[in-house]
């Protein structure tokens, strides 16, 4: 049963792999402006929907046109035995560049930033794989044991800052020899649930930093996409004091308008980083009118199958989890027996030791009897040994004063 889940999982993953197979070219675009990112702001972590649930940190996001908005944390849905390396923003050559986050078998570099739940800023220390299963290492993120099952515990140390970029001003970290290995491993895109978390985060007036000054309303969500609901948790503070920009979106992009990736090809490709490997006549032809409404139907239906896909997946997901829901009971049950059969035998072992105790007592009162009756025999023979001297006495007295006399 468990090698048909562990085929089924990996059977999941695959698919998973092949939705986000679009936005794979994206998963190392970056973009260039010159004003930071605001601090990150404090927040709680969403309780853990599910097994097989990895979470994803929330990070700053750049629109051209309003700047800086939150993209809230969520816990996502995850490709089995894969872990998620979060973006971040890091000062190069006068600019803040943004390097995107990947999936991959290790998580790598990213940018020393103490994102928070386990992302301290070098690895990951909110769980680990152990063959097909997540197990959540519960003192540092929030599960519910009623949900997952598949929980350690194990205690690290969490230094708070909230700085939001790596280079001056913010946290000056380089990426370990180790981590430049993992770098050059195959990395796979955010997923496509990723993808419409960020697309539904720009468009949501109150995320971005320019309405609510580094202390946005959403700071993370159970699910991706969904902000509103028991699930949506709110920032308590922002990281820091929140300071306007004194220069627009526009002239924040400077002379580096437009995607580059990582390697740093494909500069000036287009505005929109999600077309950041396409030609600038591909660019004049999407901006004609009737092609931009062509591409925007083939987008909007895109995303319409993906999404469908997704909770096609997450269906499948759930159905797979049933039969651990219909266990429990019996494991409940169990459990039970056991604490009974616990109690019974710490009752018989109380039982044990009291009558040991007894035992002791009256051994103890036995010896008290003894010497006391040793004593009381000493004490009798040395009275009589010494009448039997005063005896002797009388008698030698009395023989001395014989008839003779």
């Amino acid at each position: 049963m468990n090698r048909n889940r562990a085929v089924r999982w990996i059977t999941l993953s695959l698919l998973m792999f092949s939705l986000s197979a679009a936005s794979f070219a994206g998963v190392f675009v970056g973009i260039s402006v010159r004003i930071g990112p605001p601090a990150l702001p404090v927040y709680a972590q969403p309780v853990c929907p599910g097994p097989g649930y990895l979470w994803t940190p929330g990070y700053w996001a750049w629109s051209d046109i309003d700047g800086y908005y939150w993209v809230p944390g969520t816990w996502v849905l995850a490709p089995v035995g894969m872990l998620w390396t979060p973006g971040y923003w890091g000062w190069e050559g006068g600019f803040y560049r943004w390097h995107g986050g990947y999936w991959g078998p290790h998580v790598g570099f990213y940018g020393g930033i103490n994102y928070g739940f386990g992302y301290g800023g070098v690895g990951f220390v909110g769980g680990e794989w152990r063959g097909g299963s997540f197990f959540y290492n519960r003192s540092v993120v929030n599960v519910n044991v009623v949900n997952v099952r598949n929980v350690y515990e194990r205690r690290v140390v969490v230094n708070n800052n909230h700085f939001a970029f790596n280079g001056p001003g913010g946290v000056v970290a380089r990426p370990t020899p180790q981590e430049e290995r993992w770098a050059n491993e195959p990395h796979s895109a955010p997923l496509a649930a990723q993808a419409e978390h960020e697309r539904a985060a720009g468009e949501n007036r109150s995320l971005f930093a320019s309405e609510n000054h580094g202390r946005p309303a959403i700071a993370a969500t159970g699910r991706p996409g969904e902000f509103s609901g028991r699930g949506v948790v709110g920032a308590r503070a922002a990281g820091a004091a929140y300071r306007e920009p004194k220069m627009s979106p526009r002239e924040a992009r400077g002379e580096n308008r437009g995607t580059e990736n990582r390697g740093g090809e494909n500069r000036g490709a287009a505005r929109n980083e999600n077309r950041g490997n396409e030609a600038r006549e591909n660019n004049r032809e999407m901006n004609r009118p009737a092609n931009r409404d062509n591409a925007a139907r083939e987008n909007k239906a895109q995303a319409r199958e993906e999404r469908s896909q997704q909770r096609d997946q997450q269906k499948q997901a759930r159905q797979e989890q049933r039969p651990q829901r219909q266990e429990q009971p019996s494991a409940r049950q169990n459990k039970s027996e056991q604490r009974q059969q616990r109690q019974q035998a710490q009752q018989q072992q109380k039982q044990e030791r009291q009558q040991q105790k007894q035992e002791r007592q009256q051994q103890k009162q036995e010896r008290q009897q003894q010497k006391q009756q040793a004593r009381q025999q000493k004490t009798e023979q040395r009275q009589q040994a010494q009448q039997q001297q005063k005896l002797q006495r009388e008698q030698q007295k009395r023989g001395g004063q014989g008839p003779g006399r």
